[in-house]
C-alpha cells in the first residue's frame, strides 16, 4: 500500500462520526446496513450521514449497493485489512513479544467467524 493511501484512508477514520459508521459497518458484516438504520442507530441526521459515507467510500473504506429503494453499506473488508496491515507489517523487528497483543486480537478474530467455529 501506498502511504498516500493509508493516509487517506487513517484520515477519513480520523472522525468520531465516520470510525461510529464504519465500526457499525464492520459489526454488520457483508450483509450490511442500510443508510437508514445507520442514521438511527448512531442518531446522525441523513444529511450528515451522507457526507460521512462519502468520506468513507472515497477512501475505499465502505462499499454500496442498492437493494430496492435503499443504499446498503459495507464496510470494504479486504481494503481494511489492508491498511491493518501496512501499519503492523515491519513491528517488532523479529521480536515475538512486542506483537504478542496483535496475535491475541488476530486469534480471536478468527475463533469468533462462524465457518471456524469456536476455538478452544
Amino acid at each position: 500500500m501506498e502511504t498516500s493511501t493509508a493516509l487517506l484512508r487513517l484520515s477519513a477514520l480520523a472522525q468520531a462520526n465516520r470510525l461510529a459508521v464504519f465500526r457499525l459497518l464492520v459489526k454488520a458484516g457483508k450483509s450490511g446496513l442500510a443508510a437508514g438504520e445507520i442514521a438511527r442507530q448512531l442518531e446522525i441526521a441523513p444529511n450528515t450521514l451522507s457526507a460521512q459515507l462519502t468520506v468513507l467510500a472515497n477512501a475505499g473504506l465502505v462499499d454500496s449497493r442498492r437493494d430496492g429503494r435503499s443504499i446498503i453499506y459495507t464496510a470494504a473488508f479486504e481494503q481494511m485489512g489492508e491498511l491493518i496491515v501496512y501499519l503492523v507489517e515491519d513491528c517488532c523487528q523479529g521480536d515475538a513479544g512486542i506483537c504478542a497483543p496483535l496475535a491475541g486480537v488476530t486469534d480471536r478474530i478468527a475463533c469468533s467467524t462462524p465457518s471456524k467455529g469456536a476455538c478452544s
